[in-house]
């Protein structure tokens, strides 16, 4: 079993890439969480190019035991955010429902990165895999490691527009998404692919 395969189970053994709880393991094990993440990639390593790395990510959240039902947007080319001396990037939102703690959450997406080999090259400068937490149920808040909703989610229509496109009718904070300018700003953005 590959490495990819342990992290994408959350444990040792093999991967199960269908498994998806019925309502007796709700029952039984945990609250669930209806949760989006976003996905971004602008460098190609030797593990993949951008679009590879985010179906990597893509395959270990499908592939770990406390989430299910995993959707995904449309892939997306935006431009960059911060320094503009790099490769555009490629965003996609995913959604899904999870029994994770949000710093257990939060924890997976920091392995899934580094599964990528994500370097910090600079401050929102180029990387291979971004994972953010974007959503957590209806959670609210604000910690040194983690701010939920993500702190710059209202201002980014790279994630807005795919969170749009999984929820149209999604409140965020009391604010519905479509009520949210960027998330009809299409400026610097391209629809690469639909699901």
């Amino acid at each position: 079993m590959t490495s990819f395969e342990s992290l994408a189970n959350g444990r040792s053994g093999q991967a199960d890439a269908t498994y998806h709880p019925t309502t007796n393991d709700r029952q039984d094990k945990g609250a669930w969480h209806t949760c989006y993440v976003g996905l971004g990639s602008n460098l190609a390593n030797d593990l993949g190019s951008p679009v590879e790395h985010l179906q990597q990510a893509l395959a270990g959240l499908q592939g770990h035991n406390d989430i299910c039902n995993v959707s995904i947007s449309s892939f997306y080319a935006s431009s960059p955010m911060g320094p503009q001396d790099q490769p555009d990037f490629v965003n996609a939102v995913a959604g899904f429902e999870t029994r994770l703690t949000a710093f257990e959450l939060l924890a997976f997406c920091q392995q899934l990165e580094q599964s990528a080999k994500r370097a910090r090259l600079r401050r929102w400068g180029e990387r291979s895999l971004d994972v953010d937490i974007l959503l957590y149920g209806d959670l609210q808040m604000t910690e040194t490691q983690l701010t939920i909703p993500h702190a710059g989610l209202f201002e980014r229509n790279f994630v807005l527009i795919p969170l749009r496109e999984l929820a149209p009718n999604l409140t965020i904070a009391g604010v519905s998404i479509t009520d949210c300018p960027q998330s009809s700003d299409w400026t610097g953005l391209t629809r690469l692919s639909s699901t």
